[in-house]
This record gives C-alpha cells, structure tokens and sequence, in this order.
C-alpha cells in the first residue's frame, strides 16, 4: 500500500517497533487466523491514517487540504460492492479501498452502515482536533469525551469486534440504549487508557491539546499527577458501568425483543469481544514503542516475560487487596447513598449567563390558560384505578409557572403559540413527577413502560392514523398537545418529533430503573441520559421544525451542531440540579442529581461538588459561544449553505440562548425549589425544628408528613425516610465487608 518506506510518515522498523499485529493477537484472542490477518490490516491502515493526518494538515494547520483529503475517502466505501471507486492517490485511499472490498462481503448491510458511519466520524472528526489546535483550545471534560468517541476510533473498533468474533449484534437491538452504553463504556474505557500512556508523546513532541489528562489538568486546576488519577478514577467508572449494563439491562432487553437464543448468543459474544479487547488494549500499550513506557521495556523482566509467571506483567488483577482498594469503595459508595438526607436550601452560584431574558407580552393570559388547561386534562386529581396519582394541584401549577419558562423561550410568540408551549412544559413535568410517584414508590416498571407504550400511541405520524381513547390525564394531555402542534406538520416531521418525546418517556424509564437499584449513575451516563429526562430534545425539536427542508438534516446532525445543542442542554440540566439538589436529596430521595453524581465520584462534600458543576456549566456556556461563533460559520461554508438557510440557523442559535436564559429566569422565579415552597408543597409548612426529612420528632408531635385521605404517595415517601438509619448501617457493614477482606488478601 506504500505506507512504509518512501511514505514520509513509516520506515519498516517504525512497523515492526510499533507492533499492530501484537495488539490484535492480544485485543482478538479467539478469531480465525485469516480474520486474525484482515483485523491486523485494518489497525496498521488507521494508524497509519492518523500519523498521515498529523504530519501533512496538523503540523502544517492546513484545515483547507485537510478537508479535500477527508472529503475523497468515503468513495472508497461504497455500500454496493459493484460501485466503482477513483484511483487512489495516496496510501490512505489505497489502504481503505482494498480491505473494504475484502471485509464487507460477509456481512450485512446494516452492520456496513454502521461500520461506514464510525469510519466516517474517525476521518471527519479530525478536522475538530485540527480546529482546537487552530484556536490553541483546550475542551472541557464533557465535549472532550463525546468528540474522542469519534476521532478516537473505539466506536471502529467495535464494529470489528463483530467482525473478528463472528458475532454481528441483531438489527432488532443494536439502536438500543444497552448496546449504546455497551459501545460508549467500551470506547471511553480504550480512549481514556491510551490518553494516560500517550500523554507525555501527544503534549511534548506533538503539541496536542486533546488528551483527557490535559483536559481535567486544566479544568480541575490540578497537578498531572492528580488529573492523571482522575482519569483513572473515570476509566473504572465507565468500566463498572459496561459490567452493570451487561449484567441488569441486557436480560431485560433480550426478554422485550424476544430475541432467539442464537441472537442473545450473538450480543453476549459481542460483549465479551470488547472486554478482551479491553484487557489486551492495555497489555499492548504496555509493550508498544509507539508511546514513552521505555520503548517496550516495561514488558520485560530479567527471566524473561511469561504469561504464566504470577507477579509478572498483566497479573495486577490477581493482587486482591489491590483490586479492592481501587475499585471497591466505589462500588460501595454507587449503591449505598441514604436518601431523604438533610442537606437544607439549595446554595446558588453566580451562574454565568451571558444572555438577557426577554419576555412574551402575553404571559398573564397564558398563565391562566396553562391552569385551566391542567385543569381540563384531569391532573389535578387522582387518575381512575391508579393508584399514588394524586400529585398535583391547582396551586401547585400555579407556583411552578410554566408560562413564565415559555415567555422567555420563546419572547415573539403569538398567544396561541404561547399557549401550546406552556401546556407542553406542564405536560412534560407532569409526567416527570408522575412516574416517579405512582411508579417509582412501588418499583412498577412493568407498569411505566406499559404506560410509555400506550403514549407512543396517541402520537400518530400518518394522516387519518388513528388515537385510542385517553384512560388518564397524561393521555389526554398528550393526545391535545399532539393534535394541535402537528396538524400542519407532514409525517417526516411528525416522526422525528414523536421520536424525541419517546426519548424523553424511555429516560423516565431509565430513572426508575436506577432507583430500584438504588443505584447513583456513572456520571458520563448521568450526563448524556439527563439530556433525555430534561425534555432538551423534545423542546429543541419544536424550534427545528419549522426549518423544513430549508436546512439539510445533515446540518443537524454534524458534530458542530450536535455541540452546540449539547452544550446548551448541558447547561440548562445542570442549572436545574443545582436549584433542584434540596428537593431531590432531601425531599424525593432522588439518585438523579449532577451534584450528588459529582459527590459520589470524587467522594466530595456538597460546596466541593457544586464549585465543580458551576465550573462545568460555565465551561459549557463558553463551548456554546465558542461553537456558535467559530465552528459554524465554516460549517455554513463547508456545506455552501444559501444566506436563507444561514439566517435560519443564526436565528437558531438564537433561540437556544433565549432556551437558556429563559430557563435561568424560570428557576429564579418559580416556586417550585425554594425551602419554603418545598415545605408547603409537601405539606409541612408548620413542621417544628428538627422533625422531618431524616429526623423524626418526638411520639405524639407533628411527624413531618401529612395524613388522611389522599396522602398516600407521601405515606410511602416516609416509609423510605424510616429506612435511612438501616441504610446507613449497611453502608457502613459493606464498608467493613471491602476492608475484611482486603486485610484476608
């Protein structure tokens, strides 16, 4: 293919030093000896790619070659094998074409377009990297991780665990939420292990700017080392997280798609691939010369290296004590938070909000139509044979003002408009404080995802498609809501619209599953699944839709716009965990916090965890300005976009800065999260000092709850509080668990 001597990037010893075939001998255990060889290729052509890239556009911050170069290699991909392809003109083309036309016969037309996806983003994704080294900008943690999915290739990698283990996941199941966390915990965990080796080669010879060791350095304003441990920290997170998906949701799904035995086969199959995948990636770094570890000779020993040689490398898995030092604890800590703990008034930062609020003139009359509306749609009462549904009221509505939330979203709407995003924003949070009362207090998730079942129902996407009856108010509210948004809509619009109000139901699902575990979320998951349970893609939708076909798709789903929609949704999510850590910790015995998710990470106190998202929102905010005013302009050109088209999505970003401070101001002025309105909206606004919320006050006073009729769901709620002090016993017996036996190892 060229790629050696005479390339400029390779000589044969740089090859032989580097040892590509070592890596997929160790990352593919099991494979046949001619996929074993094909495998082997693949990695030397990426590898290859990257050092390529490096030398000819990164060195030289060519950004316009750079994107020539990138533009001509998905030619050499076609998804029909009779499509002819150019005549390659470097090493690159030439690699890429001959081992397509080698690898994809024998698989299936959904596994090449996934696998020319993850091509894609590897190749196209460089130019972000090149972009940062333009602007001399280090990312925050977030946008870091999400963008190294892409750039760093492991999602690749993937697809060729499938490949190599003749395991291809089932068409059925591989757009799930399991195999996702599957493919992210998996790409994290390898991308994240290769920044701690690669660190001192990347920030020394090559002046690179993203590697996450550097990242936390600069974002946690700690030492290498510190950060370097971080890392680490993060890396048995996402890998404790893969083993929590493998072992709680994989069933589950199996169960729901009714998957035959040969396909659960399959996904286990698959799953085991990358761990070996994991634990050889690491042996492999460990003996490579391409990274600073002494040129391989941290795989050598005085008698020689043998697999077998307990104490010999690869074996830091059989020194229990060690093990569980690591990662114990954190297991520890994952589950055994004891809820409904005091932790008083939320503390608010000077948050940074670089935007003004502007307000609809039609607020007041949309405020008393939102009330109205909830009355008319059945939410302030019980909902008919269902149980703890009693859990709104008149005056709750009122308090929570969402109408205030829709002015500031959307300033220049007619009332009409307004109305319908109010009663959207009711209806939204509605739902999210139902589910967790009438389903999460009894851990009924066969209930919540029957419930998510029949709301997909009364959002028909085909003209004359037609709706059942409403059982409840959530149904009826759906069902109203969906009628008057979508009449004008066509059905492309309607589906894509349906799909983000289904991702926003199946997080709700996702929540209550960790509550019946009890279990704090890994916190890249918390973040990206918070995106779900926040309705960010449902409200962003709305605005999306009346682009139409003026704007390609293809700009929505290029990685600049996928960032700057992040980044706001991020900063909107963490704005509300921060208003909402009172109501959630110690009102709600909630796990689905980003202070808590912080807390628990970083085994930190409150104020320590809450400088650290403050930190993370601003850093966030400042990504959306710096991809609004530098990212998308060249995005606009790279796609030649008309000036119609521009305007449209500059007034887009507009919109999502009204999102955001909009949404600030309605956390500010509601009365949903403040002490007092807590206390009265849970009926203990005349609770003397001391009882309540983990305390209990003396026989015969005020026990902090409300009785009689209706109270049910809050009956429950003291149940939960009655069991703190057991909680907290058995975190402490689990602790002395983790410390036995590592003192017996």
């Amino acid at each position: 293919m060229g790629m050696v001597e005479g390339s400029g990037i390779w000589e044969e010893r740089d090859l032989d030093a580097h040892d590509y075939a070592l890596l997929c001998a160790y990352t593919h255990p099991d494979c046949s000896a001619d996929a074993l060889a094909l495998v082997t290729d693949w990695y030397v052509w990426v590898f290859f790619f990257d050092d390529h890239f490096l030398e000819a556009f990164k060195r030289t911050q060519d950004r316009v070659g750079g994107k020539a170069y990138l533009d001509r290699l998905p030619l050499f991909m076609p998804m029909d094998l009779d499509t002819p392809v150019p005549a390659p003109v470097n090493p690159v083309e030439a690699g890429l074409a001959d081992l397509w036309a080698r690898t994809v016969p024998s698989m299936s037309e959904g596994w090449r377009a996934r696998f020319r996806e993850s091509t894609e983003h590897l190749l196209n994704e460089s130019l972000w990297e090149l972009s940062n080294i333009n602007a001399g900008r280090v990312p925050n943690p977030v946008e870091y991780i999400e963008m190294r999915r892409k750039v760093g290739g492991a999602p690749w990698s993937a697809g060729l665990v499938e490949f190599a283990a003749g395991a291809e996941v089932p068409a059925a199941v591989a757009g799930s939420r399991p195999l996702r966390v599957l493919k992210d915990t998996f790409s994290d965990g390898v991308h994240l292990r290769n920044d701690l080796f690669s660190y001192q080669r990347e920030t020394e010879e090559e002046g690179e700017l993203s590697n996450s060791v550097l990242v936390l350095e600069n974002f946690l304003g700690c030492t290498t080392q510190e950060s370097a441990d971080a890392v680490n920290d993060l890396i048995t997170s996402r890998v404790q997280q893969f083993e929590n998906t493998v072992l709680t949701e994989l069933p589950v799904l199996f169960a729901e798609k009714g998957l035959s035995p040969q396909e659960c086969a399959d996904v286990l199959a698959y799953a085991k691939g990358l761990q070996d995948w994991q634990s050889g990636g690491h042996e492999w770094h460990m003996r490579s010369s391409r990274y600073m570890n002494g040129g391989g000779k941290a795989a050598e020993s005085a008698g020689g290296w043998s697999p077998f040689a307990f104490g010999g490398l690869g074996t830091s898995g059989m020194d229990v004590r060690r093990a569980l030092a690591v990662t114990g604890a954190k297991r520890v800590r994952n589950f055994t938070h004891v809820p409904f703990r005091k932790v008083g008034p939320s503390q608010l930062p000077d948050f940074y909000m670089p935007f003004t609020t502007t307000l609809s003139p039609h607020l007041d009359g949309a405020r008393v139509n939102a009330v109205e509306w909830a009355r008319q749609m059945g939410m302030f009462r019980p909902q008919a044979g269902v149980p703890l549904s009693d859990v709104w009221d008149a005056g709750k509505v009122t308090d929570y003002d969402f109408p205030l939330c829709a002015a500031g979203l959307d300033p220049e709407a007619t009332p009409e408009e307004l109305d319908l995003g109010s009663q959207w924003l009711t209806w939204g949070t509605y739902g999210d404080d139902y589910y967790p009362a009438v389903f999460g207090a009894v851990r009924d998730l066969t209930g919540a995802k029957a419930c998510n079942v029949r709301l997909s129902a009364f959002m028909p996407v085909e003209d004359g498609e037609a709706m059942p009856e409403p059982a409840n108010a959530m149904e009826r509210g759906l069902a109203d809501l969906w009628r008057r948004t979508t009449e004008s809509m066509d059905a492309a619009a309607r589906k894509t619209f349906r799909d983000s109000v289904e991702v926003m139901t199946a997080g709700w699902i996702w929540e209550l599953e960790n509550q019946a575990l009890h279990h704090i979320p890994d916190p890249v998951d918390y973040i990206e699944m918070r995106r779900a349970t926040f309705g960010s893609d449902m409200t962003m939708s709305l605005s999306r839709i009346g682009h139409g076909r003026r704007v390609p798709q293809e700009i929505y789903r290029s990685g600049p716009m996928r960032s700057l929609e992040n980044a706001a949704a991020d900063y909107a999510t963490l704005l509300n965990d921060v208003f909402s850590y009172q109501k959630e910790i110690e009102y709600e015995g909630e796990v689905h916090n980003g202070v808590l998710v912080v807390q628990n990470f970083f085994d930190c106190d409150y104020p320590t965890a809450l400088a650290i998202v403050h930190d993370l929102m601003t850093s966030r905010m400042r990504e959306f300005q710096h991809v609004a005013a530098n990212e998308l302009p060249v995005l606009y050109d790279d796609f030649e976009l008309p000036e119609e088209a521009r305007a449209l999505l500059d007034g887009y970003v507009k919109e999502l800065e009204n999102w955001m401070s909009g949404i600030l101001t309605w956390h500010q002025e509601c009365r949903r999260y403040r002490e007092e309105d807590l206390r009265r909206h849970k009926g203990v606004a005349d609770m003397p000092a001391g009882a309540g919320a983990g305390n209990e006050a003396p026989l015969g006073t005020w026990s902090g709850r409300p009785t009689g009729l209706g109270t049910s769901a809050a009956r429950v709620a003291q149940q939960a509080t009655e069991t703190a002090t057991e909680m907290e016993t058995a975190k402490e017996t689990a602790k002395e668990t983790v410390t036995a036996a590592a003192g017996v190892a």
